[in-house]
């Protein structure tokens, strides 16, 4: 007797286990609301990869909640990188600056779904807020308070920190700005030393390895708690014309259906407290707001005045 119940118990047991497997099954794919097994997503550094890559963890977590699929969040070394996975579909989602993205969707056909939104600066040479949310920023050059340039024709024969020829802030608008008042960088003398994130162009004016930097407004405030003087020690020689704020980015291929899926979770992410704290940390986001393509067109005239140049 004992084994037939034992028996019975086992079948009831077993039964009950795939009984209480099913459900969770059947939960797993409910919350799939994406077509996409997974969404893999990278960013583009601003400042030291190394410090960004733990910054940016979290929005694995909050993506997969929303979206209901692994998601996978990485670091670039540059975004003509990430362009590139893009292109070849190893990354669906791009955080790219403008340059980055007209490249994407000239050479692949990437898509814009969202552009983040900052609290505006003063022009202050303070690194101080206003109290509204623009879709823009500025570039501008800084130089050392203490060197003797007072204007633009005295960057003439000097040492400039640059990003990256593409880069919006780190190169084309202040160059093309520049040159629309008198001054061609690629002229004069005048030596161009890139440097790996807005950052090191700070630091590099502030430690003298080089006279000027071209970084966006206000990078001094990414380095001013390990470099507390920094506003002091330093000045803005000019700030450009508005540059259209960073972009999320999908690679070609995405349906309509998954993006419009993609571009909401963003959105509420955004709006989420750890999300707000994620964009924050990372590019100084203060939201984001659905964006087209044309919002770029401005990038693709810079870009186009890069190349006259050269």
């Amino acid at each position: 007797m004992f084994k037939r119940i034992a028996a019975g118990s086992m079948i009831a047991l077993s039964l009950a286990s795939i009984l209480s497997i099913a459900p969770t099954t059947q939960v797993d794919a409910a919350k799939k609301k994406i077509a996409m097994k997974e969404l893999n997503v990278q960013f583009v550094p601003s400042s030291q990869a190394d410090t960004i890559a733990a910054k940016v963890k979290p929005l694995e977590g909050l993506l997969k909640k929303q979206l209901g699929v692994p998601v996978h969040v990485t670091i670039s070394t540059d975004y003509n990188t990430i362009v590139e996975a893009m292109g070849s579909k190893k990354v669906d989602m791009g955080f790219l600056p403008p340059a980055g993205y007209v490249q994407a969707h000239e050479q692949y056909g990437a898509k814009v779904i969202l552009q983040s939104q900052r609290l505006g600066l003063k022009d202050d040479n303070t690194g101080a807020n206003t109290d509204k949310l623009v879709n823009y920023y500025k570039a501008m050059v800084l130089v050392r308070k203490d060197a003797k340039i007072n204007s633009i024709k005295d960057l003439k024969g000097k040492k400039i920190a640059v990003q990256d020829t593409t880069s919006d802030a780190g190169y084309m608008f202040p160059a093309i700005d520049l040159k629309k008042k008198g001054v061609n960088i690629l002229k004069n003398n005048t030596q161009l030393v890139t440097v790996k994130g807005h950052d090191q162009g700070v630091l590099s004016v502030l430690n003298h390895d080089t006279d000027a930097a071209f970084v966006f407004d206000d990078a001094r405030n990414i380095v001013k708690k390990d470099n507390p003087d920094v506003f002091k020690q330093t000045k803005v020689l000019m700030y450009t014309a508005k540059i259209p704020n960073d972009t999320i980015s999908l690679r070609k291929g995405i349906s309509k259906k998954d993006a419009k899926t993609i571009q909401n979770a963003m959105i509420s992410v955004s709006k989420s407290k750890t999300g707000k704290q994620v964009m924050n940390d990372v590019y100084s986001w203060a939201g984001v707001t659905k964006s087209k393509d044309s919002n770029f067109d401005i990038v693709r005239q810079y870009h186009q005045a890069v190349e006259d140049m050269k």
